[in-house]
């Protein structure tokens, strides 16, 4: 799956949500009008259900990008914070993956350094030696670069997205990679 592919699919995902408080406000708007003693009576409730599910529904998205705003989490500045918040990351993008998943794969690439580099496979005596904590080459990385991050191969952050981008293309997920890929 491309990324353009998942980040479409995150929209879809978003709209879904917003299309079922609309099924929600429309079902509501229906109990009224069954329940309402007159028919002027109900034509109101309804309007007002209506009314409301719609301005629920609007500010649903503006609270929510509010709140994350306030609320951005904070993560330790080590092996383990940068796989929860690379791991948050690829929750908001569809990207699978697990903490197992990569903490195996990162210790098999590079011990858990985010600077190591590798000099001596094909890749670097073609010139594009593999990089960071999931061992990365640049044309990788930029194919599979997640939105949002640091646009540098040596960012923890940056460097696990995109490899589990890269491998949830590959392989459906970065937990089914068990040797270099």
């Amino acid at each position: 799956m491309t990324a353009r592919t998942q980040s479409t699919t995150g929209r879809i995902a978003r709209l879904r949500k917003l299309s079922v408080a609309g099924i929600a406000t429309a079902g509501a708007a229906a109990a009224a009008l069954t329940l309402a003693s007159s028919p002027a009576h109900a034509v109101e409730q309804a309007s007002a259900s209506v009314a409301a599910g719609k301005a629920v529904a609007a500010e649903a998205p503006a609270k929510k990008a509010k709140k994350a705003k306030k609320e951005k989490k904070q993560y330790k500045e080590n092996l383990d914070g940068w796989i929860r918040e690379a791991l948050d990351i690829m929750k908001s993008e569809d990207i699978p993956g697990s903490y197992e998943g990569l903490h195996r794969n990162i210790m098999r690439e590079s011990g858990g350094n985010p600077n190591a580099q590798n000099d001596w496979d094909v890749n670097a005596q073609n010139g594009t030696p593999s990089k960071g904590l999931l061992q990365v080459i640049q044309p990788t990385f930029d194919a599979y670069h997640v939105k949002g991050t640091k646009h540098d191969v040596t960012d923890p952050v940056a460097n696990l997205t995109a490899a589990a981008n890269y491998a949830a293309d590959r392989y459906g997920s970065i937990d089914n990679v068990d040797s270099a890929y």
